[in-house]
């Protein structure tokens, strides 16, 4: 049985609190409809409003004339582009892509690893298992607004500001992707450090141990198999990122991308598409593999592989420290200040700004609500088992194959497309990132069907249920809750990526920041990017409360 199975089973006798750290408490007890209920009516309205208003807005919404272009690059498709140079070209961007995905999870977790232990209760407790206090230590309260900030700012914005005090550096890209992965991490380093039993750090203490090295080696091997398996899903994450980057000037598979169409050259695309697809498989085998390890090998061998993988990279980018403190980098980086300073609301005002938050949310709700229509029937056609497993393999394997094409494309490149057919609003960009994050959540929902608990949906078959009651009664309750908390941690995400459409052309608070930043615009700049952080630290703030209410 594993913790949350424990904890589950706990919860429904009555004796321990979730998150908590094993001890007796008093009964907890159920929480009412209503609270559910609200919260569901009102993301539905939210979502119905989103739609209505992106499609009933005064202007035009088709272009016509895209569909032959969006035909021309589909039908390239069947013959991509297979000149040996050109394979060559695919070759050095791909592994330049990898070299900064490699380097930037690697720092991710550096920052995760440290700022998760210093932004836990757990070490900040005098007694481990003692209810949480509001007065927590001011640096642990420092550290978790520091991290929220960071991550409230997506890594394409973050490239945007190292730019101009870098230059064209591959310390950008690697710096883009590690310092908002790294807060990212840092919270769920936090999460499953106060998640577990605390038994173990009380032991240490008591037997004359420090605070952090009790929390290292009390709790530390406890969470180290989710910390390997959340850094591999986040390597996931960075190769795509890596593209996106690569989108605005990154180099990598990226910039041949944006290469590509520019030159309206879609069979190249379609090659460098499918090297992309083959990135993402390898790195989900290798994911798989290492996870697997945890459990054979020991820690040092795979420590010292991913240590000499980093090695490669860096040699591989380049990267050279001492660039990072150099006297031009210190002067640009306080020309970028200065420049900076006081924010300034845009020419239209605090109308127009606005309008772009408006048109933010609009299309961070059009995207998940499209994700999680597709996502939903996708998962149990691609779980390959468990609760949910698909009729035939073939099925099966044409999802996850699609899922996987959604999710390898970047977010630019669909908005790109989309925008052929589609003019500029809340409405291409959610369409764009709505088709994306599709790949992104029908995949995790797959797993969480494969994870689910087959028990309910076999008594119900033993019981004389036919195959379509027990899937109704006895999978889709079990795996219903994580698909809700899945969607809405993809809100959260997808609030942030709003800004990678945006530049190119979509709308929202990502338009009007490419639109200062074309003008070079810095205290308008700071002001669209401390609303973004602000919008989506509500749109977090939201997601907790309904994650709290559907429990």
């Amino acid at each position: 049985m594993t913790l949350l199975e424990y904890e589950h089973r706990e919860q429904l006798r009555g004796t321990v609190h979730p998150g908590s750290t094993g001890r007796v408490a008093e009964p907890v007890r159920p929480l009412g409809l209503w609270p559910r209920r609200l919260w569901l009516a009102g993301l539905g309205a939210a979502a119905a409003w989103a739609l209505l208003g992106a499609l009933l807005a005064d202007r035009e919404i088709l272009n016509p004339g895209g569909w032959t272009i969006v035909g021309d690059f589909l039908s390239a498709a069947l013959h991509p582009e297979l000149a040996t140079d050109f394979l060559v070209t695919v070759r050095s961007a791909a592994a330049v892509t990898v070299a900064y995905a490699t380097v930037g999870t690697a720092l991710a977790l550096v920052i995760g690893l440290l700022g998760g232990l210093l932004s836990s209760e757990v070490l900040w407790l005098p007694d481990p298992l003692a209810e949480p206090r509001r007065r927590l230590p001011l640096g642990r309260w420092v550290v978790r607004a520091a991290a929220a900030s960071t991550r409230g700012v997506h890594e394409a914005v973050w490239a945007l500001l190292l730019v101009s005090v870098l230059g064209r550096d591959p310390w950008v890209a690697v710096l883009a992707i590690g310092v908002p992965f790294g807060a990212v991490t840092a919270k769920v380093v936090a999460e499953l450090l106060d998640d577990v039993p605390r038994e173990p750090v009380v032991a240490l203490r008591a037997a004359g141990a420090g605070r952090l090295p009790s929390v290292i080696y009390g709790i530390g091997p406890t969470v180290l198999p989710d910390v390997i398996s959340y850094a591999c899903y986040r390597f996931e994450c960075a190769l795509r990122s890596s593209v996106v980057l690569g989108v605005i000037g990154a180099g990598g598979i990226g910039f041949e991308l944006l290469q590509s169409f520019q030159s309206l050259r879609y069979e190249e695309i379609w090659t460098l598409i499918y090297a992309l697809c083959a990135l993402a498989l390898i790195a989900d085998r290798g994911s798989v593999a290492l996870r697997r390890r945890t459990r054979r090998h020991r820690a040092g061998l795979r420590l010292g592989l991913v240590a000499i993988a980093v090695a490669v990279a860096v040699r591989q980018l380049d990267l050279q420290p001492g660039s990072l403190l150099a006297a031009r980098a210190r002067r640009l980086l306080g020309d970028l200040a200065s420049r900076s300073l006081p924010p300034r609301l845009p020419p239209g005002g605090s109308a127009q700004l606005w309008g772009a938050v408006v048109d933010t949310v609009q299309m961070s709700l059009i995207a998940i609500t499209i994700a999680v229509v597709l996502a939903t029937p996708s998962a149990f056609v691609a779980a390959r088992a468990g609760g949910g497993r698909q009729v035939t393999r073939v099925p099966g394997r044409a999802v996850r194959a699609g899922l996987l094409l959604l999710r390898t494309v970047p977010p630019v490149l669909w908005a790109f497309l989309v925008l052929l057919v589609v003019f500029p609003g809340p409405l291409p960009g959610g369409i764009a990132l709505g088709l994306y994050s599709a790949g992104v959540l029908g995949r995790l929902n797959a797993e969480a069907v494969e994870n689910a608990d087959p028990a309910p949906r076999r008594a119900l078959r033993t019981a004389g249920a036919g195959s379509v009651a027990a899937f109704a009664y006895g999978t889709v309750p079990v795996v219903a809750p994580r698909f809700a908390s899945l969607a809405l941690y993809r809100w959260e995400v997808v609030v942030r990526e709003t800004v990678v459409v945006g530049l190119v052309g979509a709308g929202g608070l990502g338009r009007l920041l490419a639109q200062q930043n074309a003008a070079l615009d810095e205290p308008r700049m700071l002001t669209t990017i401390a609303t973004l952080i602000a919008v989506a630290l509500a749109v977090d703030t939201v997601s907790g409360h309904v994650r709290a209410a559907l429990r």
